[in-house]
C-alpha cells in the first residue's frame, strides 16, 4: 500500500492553495478534506480513478460548486469563488473535455463572448482581431480570427479555448483531458503550448487518464482516490507501477491481463467493403476466441468500417458472412438480431441517452427480451440490471440515476452491460477505454478476455498502441480507408511496426 507522501518541495512561488477541501451531494462525500498546491511556472498532473473526485475539485475552483468547508488563496490572499465569472476574474480559468465554443461563431466572436469592445454600443471587430491574434501569437499559432470554431479542427478548437482562457488573463488554466480526440502530432504541439505557458509564470492544473503523457508534461502529480488526496509527488520519484499503485489502492501485476488464444471456426469475414472514400475494399475476419484489433491514425477508417458492419451505414458493394453465410445488415436493430454489437466511440452521443436513468440505458436494446404480451417486465429489466451492477462494479446510487451523473467509466460500464445482456456472438468495441481510469481499464480487458474464452469474437479499435500490443491475438492496421497490413505475431511486434504501416 502506498502512504500519504509529504508534499514536494517547489522552487518557485506558490499561486494557488486549496486548502481541507470539502464537497458533498445526496448520498456522497465527493471530496473529503482535499488540499493541493500549484507554484507558479508549474504544471501539476491530477490523476485518479473515475469518480475519484477530480471533476469535482476543479468545478469548486472553477466556482461551478461551493464548498462546504475549506479555504482558497491564490498568491497568499483568500478567495472566494462563487461562480465561474469570479474565477475567470481572479485568474482561474477551466478547459473542460467538451469545449464550450458556439459552433456558428467566429474565433474572435468566441474569445470575446460576453466581452465584447465596443464603444458607442458598437463592437470593436478591428480592435477584437488585433487582440486575437495578439493571443495566438502569444502561444505561437495561425488562426483566422473570422473562421468560424465549427469548421475548425479539434486542435484548433482546442487553441481557441487555451487563447480564450489567456484572454481573462488566466494565472490558472486547467486542461481536462485535453488530448482524448487528438492525433500524436497535435499532441507534441500542445506540449510545446503548454511548456510556453509555463515559461511565462502560468500554474496548469493537467488532467489525463493516460499516464504516459502526465510522465511527459508534468512537473509533480496529485492522486485522489475516493474523494481522498493519497499524495504528492515529484515526477521524477514516480514510475508508473507506483503511480498506478497510488491511484488504485492495490498493485497491479501486468497491466495488460494475459490469456492463452485458442481461436475456433470463424464468426464474421468481410470482403471487399466501400463506402465512399472513408472505406476502400476492405476484408478481413475474426474467429470464435479471438480478439482482433483495428490500428491507425485518426481518420483511417476504422470507425467508418465498423459503422457498416453493424448497419449504422450502408456500403456501396462488399459483402458480409455471420457463421459461414452471407447477411444482408440493413440497420442496426438487423446486426443486433444477427448476433453483432457495437460499443460505439462517442458513448455520450451515440451509446447513451445521457437524460434518462441507468435502468433505461441498459432496457433499450433489450427491449424485445423484456416486454411481456402487452407491458415491460419492469421487475425483470430491474433483476438483471441489478445483477449486472454487482458484476461489473457499477458504482451507482440506485437504477433510477441519471446516467449523465456517473462517472466515465461507469457509464462505459452500463453500456458494457446492456450489450452483455444481448450475449451476442460479435462483439465490437470501439475505443472501450478512452477517457478512463487505469483501474476500470484493467476491467474491461478481463472483461474482453472472459468474452474471447467464451467463445465470442471481440473486435477491438484502439488509439493506444500499448492496448492493441496488449490485448490483440491479432492486429489489422488501416490507412485513409484502406487495409495496409496484418501483424499476426503480435507477442515480437512493436509500436514502431504498427505507425510504420499507420503513416504509409
Amino acid at each position: 500500500m502506498i502512504m500519504m507522501t509529504e508534499e514536494p518541495k517547489r522552487c518557485n512561488p506558490l499561486l494557488l492553495e486549496m486548502h481541507q477541501i470539502n464537497k458533498s451531494f445526496p448520498g456522497v462525500h465527493a471530496i473529503k478534506n482535499v488540499s493541493m498546491k500549484l507554484h507558479h511556472g508549474e504544471v501539476l498532473g491530477l490523476v485518479g480513478e473515475n469518480g475519484a473526485g477530480k471533476s469535482t475539485l476543479i468545478k469548486v475552483l472553477g466556482g461551478a460548486h461551493l464548498p462546504d468547508s475549506g479555504r482558497i488563496l491564490i498568491e497568499g490572499q483568500p478567495i472566494d469563488i462563487l461562480s465561474p465569472t469570479a474565477a475567470q476574474q481572479v485568474g482561474v480559468s477551466i478547459i473542460y473535455q467538451e469545449f464550450n465554443l458556439i459552433p456558428d461563431l467566429t474565433v474572435r466572436e468566441n474569445i470575446f463572448l460576453g466581452r465584447e469592445k465596443t464603444r458607442m454600443g458598437f463592437v470593436r471587430a478591428t480592435e477584437e482581431q488585433r487582440a486575437t491574434l495578439d493571443l495566438f501569437d502569444k502561444i505561437g499559432i495561425s488562426i483566422d480570427p473570422d473562421a468560424r470554431c465549427g469548421e475548425l479542427t479539434v486542435a484548433q478548437q482546442q487553441t481557441v479555448e487555451i487563447a480564450k482562457a489567456l484572454s481573462v488573463n488566466a494565472r490558472i488554466i486547467v486542461m481536462d483531458e485535453p488530448t482524448a480526440t487528438l492525433t500524436t502530432q497535435e499532441v507534441d504541439r500542445l506540449f510545446a503550448i503548454i511548456r510556453d505557458l509555463k515559461s511565462q509564470g502560468l500554474g496548469i492544473i493537467y488532467i489525463s487518464h493516460r499516464l504516459e503523457e502526465v510522465f511527459k508534461v508534468a512537473d509533480c502529480v496529485m492522486v485522489l482516490r475516493d474523494g481522498e488526496h493519497v499524495g504528492t509527488e515529484d515526477i521524477d520519484n514516480l514510475n508508473r507501477e507506483k503511480l498506478i499503485e497510488m491511484m488504485v489502492g492495490r498493485p497491479i501485476d501486468s497491466e495488460f491481463p494475459k490469456r492463452l488464444a485458442s481461436p475456433g471456426q470463424e464468426r464474421l469475414r468481410v470482403e471487399e467493403l466501400c463506402h465512399g472514400q472513408a472505406v476502400s475494399n476492405v476484408s478481413f475476419s475474426v474467429r470464435a476466441g479471438e480478439i482482433l484489433g483495428f490500428a491507425g491514425l485518426v481518420g483511417a477508417g476504422r470507425t467508418e468500417t465498423m459503422r457498416l458492419v453493424f448497419g449504422a451505414d450502408r456500403p456501396d458493394s462488399g459483402r458480409i458472412f455471420i457463421n459461414g453465410d452471407e447477411a444482408e445488415i440493413h440497420s442496426p436493430s438487423n446486426a443486433i438480431r444477427r448476433g453483432i454489437c457495437l460499443l460505439t466511440e462517442d458513448r455520450k452521443g451515440q451509446g447513451l441517452v445521457l437524460i434518462h436513468s441507468c435502468l433505461e440505458n441498459y432496457g433499450l436494446p433489450n427491449l424485445d427480451r423484456l416486454i411481456g404480451r402487452v407491458f415491460l417486465n419492469r421487475r425483470k429489466e430491474r433483476k438483471e440490471f441489478c445483477n449486472f451492477a454487482e458484476s461489473l462494479r457499477i458504482k451507482t446510487s440506485g437504477p433510477e440515476q441519471l446516467i449523465m451523473n456517473l462517472s466515465g467509466g461507469n457509464q462505459q460500464k452500463v453500456v458494457i452491460a446492456k450489450w452483455l445482456a444481448r450475449n451476442t456472438d460479435i462483439m465490437i468495441f470501439d475505443e472501450p477505454t478512452r477517457g478512463i481510469d487505469v483501474g476500470t481499464k484493467y476491467e474491461i480487458y478481463l472483461l474482453m478476455n472472459r468474452l474471447a474464452n467464451e467463445g465470442k469474437a471481440v473486435i477491438m479499435i484502439s488509439s493506444e498502441l500499448p492496448e492493441i500490443l496488449g490485448l490483440s491475438d491479432r492486429i489489422i492496421v488501416m490507412h485513409e480507408g484502406r487495409v495496409k497490413g496484418e501483424i499476426t505475431n503480435v507477442a515480437n511486434a512493436t509500436q514502431e511496426d504498427i505507425l510504420s504501416m499507420a503513416i504509409a
